[in-house]
């Protein structure tokens, strides 16, 4: 077995696309090479299997002839089993105005009345600073806390959501999981056939799909197509059409003054362009322009996270002066906005987090057991009160918050932790699979997740780590061959091998190799003339032992 870290929940995945496709990533078509796919939650892959003996459909939206290989009932369940995790990783929904979550669901399921397709749509609002708004397959849509202070009116509300709208109905998300399985369906099937486990459905792997999804690049046409045919569901739905316009404007504007937070968000996946604007502002001449623009109620339902903006641009500030080690100037700034907005988790868990990099465990848990009072629902709250349960060496405690957090959204942290506390417990199954699951992460509790994994479980299993070939030398002699498969030094290797000798006898052997074997490295043991090389081709041989180098 060869231990290849992978990208992981928090370390999205950034997909292929050309101008007019939206393409499922090489990165996660090279995973399923390497069969991780096995990690992934046991439905989705028999989705993505059965997908393939679906006919050509008609586009519900575009009338257009296309390949169907992904099915509404499947999409349905990819966007379901998605959208929890994805939310999570995203900042959590945006509790502490609840009126005003309420007021953008009203306004989302009022345009999504007049979608060519009726799916399950849901709407939410994120607590995250960064403009952006997404949609997965079954019409799952979500608007950051960001991109709602940017905007102007309902009638731009109404325009970015029926934007999503349309990615949903006419199967943006979905065509392009088809375009990846069609041109690797070959190797999705193997992948899927051999696999050999289906250990924690709901862990880092399956959360790494919801990544994926959310990382998506839109082409040229599908953003045109969205633009369209939501502004066709904003004039229906009794919205003037101008404001997909202005919005449009003000991206293009924005776009072009580069700032770092629309580049990493909303443009990152929708890029504006003149040619959009062009195309909205002809799409506005063709529609009435008497419906609703909005402006008072868009204000009125803003008000509330209006006042309180200052308060999360400070709570900005601070994380990067925290990046940047400067905690007091952070602390300053983040109690300013506790006073303002004492209702807001993030910024207690923020002090968490500040007491945790500093080493206070003690006053840590107490600020994420206060912002766990304002909001249960974050998995990152879980996440650093049992970090700081299990410095404590309160593993009871720890094991609590962090199974909890898992449940939220599995990562690779919280994984890594429940690893080392049953290992700690004598629990060895139990942290093999939990250092399994994290192993896969690129993340550093990924990479101590694999050494833990290989210093565990290399004693038992030395030939999952270690492969072994035999081979003969220019002068005949025979020789075996070996290569540490894995991130983790090791020494102590032992090959046990057998032949059948001249008599029809088995004769068995055992040969030390006495240096320690780096990472990738590899050895040989000479084995030598005869009676090896005479009986070559009954030779068989094993690794017998091996552990990790101290």
């Amino acid at each position: 077995m060869q231990l290849d870290a992978q990208t992981v929940a928090a370390d999205t995945i950034v997909f292929n696309y050309d101008a007019d496709e939206t393409l499922i990533g090489n990165e996660t078509m090279r995973k399923l090479q390497a069969g991780l796919i096995r990690h992934a939650p046991r439905t989705l892959i028999g989705l993505l299997v059965l997908g393939f003996i679906s006919a050509c459909a008609t586009n519900p939206v575009t009338g257009k002839r296309e390949l169907g290989l992904v099915s509404e009932q499947q999409e349905r369940q990819i966007g379901a089993q998605s959208y929890a995790p994805s939310i999570q990783m995203q900042g959590g929904s945006y509790d502490v105005d609840p009126e005003l979550s309420a007021y953008v669901n009203q306004v989302g399921q009022r345009l999504a009345q007049h979608s060519d397709r009726p799916l399950d749509y849901e709407f939410v609002v994120l607590n995250n600073s960064v403009p952006n708004a997404w949609a997965l397959p079954g019409g799952k849509i979500a608007i950051n806390r960001g991109l709602l202070m940017e905007l102007n009116s309902e009638s731009e509300l109404a325009a970015v959501l029926g934007h999503e709208i349309t990615h949903a109905a006419a199967r943006h998300g979905a065509k392009g999981m088809e375009r990846g399985l069609l041109l690797q369906g070959a190797i999705v099937a193997t992948a899927v056939a051999t696999r050999d486990s289906d250990y924690s459905q709901y862990a880092v792997g399956g959360a790494s799909v919801a990544a994926q999804l959310l990382n998506q690049r839109y082409g040229r046409n599908a953003e045109l197509e969205s633009d369209y045919y939501g502004m066709q569901y904003m004039a229906e739905a009794g919205y003037n059409p101008q404001g997909a316009v202005d919005l449009q404007e003000t991206f293009l504007r924005l776009s072009e003054g580069r700032r770092s937070d629309w580049l990493s968000g909303l443009f990152a996946s929708h890029p504006p362009s003149a040619e959009r604007v062009a195309a909205n502002q002809q799409t506005a001449a063709e529609l009435s322009r008497n419906g609703e623009r909005g402006v008072e109620e868009y204000q009125r339902a803003m008000a509330y996270l209006t006042r309180m903006k200052p308060a999360y641009d400070q709570y900005d500030d601070a994380r990067k002066l925290l990046a940047d080690s400067k905690p007091r100037e952070a602390v300053t700034l983040i109690n300013q906005a506790i006073r303002t907005e004492p209702k807001e988790a993030l910024f207690h868990g923020f002090l968490g987090d500040l007491e945790f990099a500093r080493g206070d465990y003690n006053k840590a848990t107490q600020h994420y057991s206060r912002a766990l009072d304002l909001n249960d629902q974050y998995f990152k709250f879980y996440l650093g009160r049992g970090e700081s349960y299990r410095n404590l060496n309160k593993p009871e405690l720890a094991k609590r918050d962090l199974e909890k957090s898992r449940e939220l959204l599995p990562t690779a942290d919280a994984m890594t932790s429940l690893g080392l506390i049953a290992e700690g417990q004598g629990q060895t199954d139990q942290a093999l699979a939990y250092y399994q699951v994290a192993s896969e992460s690129k993340t550093p509790a990924g990479s101590m997740a694999t050494t833990h994994l290989v210093s565990l479980d290399l004693p038992l299993n030395p030939q999952k780590y270690i492969a072994i070939t035999k081979g003969l030398d220019q002068s005949g002699r025979v020789y075996l061959e070996f290569m540490n498969q894995t991130p983790v030094a090791m020494m102590g290797i032992e090959v046990e091998f057998a032949w059948i000798d001249v008599n029809s006898k088995q004769r068995v052997e055992k040969r030390r190799y006495a240096q320690p074997v780096d990472p990738g490295a590899r050895g040989l043991i000479m084995l030598g003339g005869d009676p090896y090389s005479s009986a070559y081709n009954s030779l068989q041989y094993r690794i017998s032992k091996a552990a990790v180098a101290r």
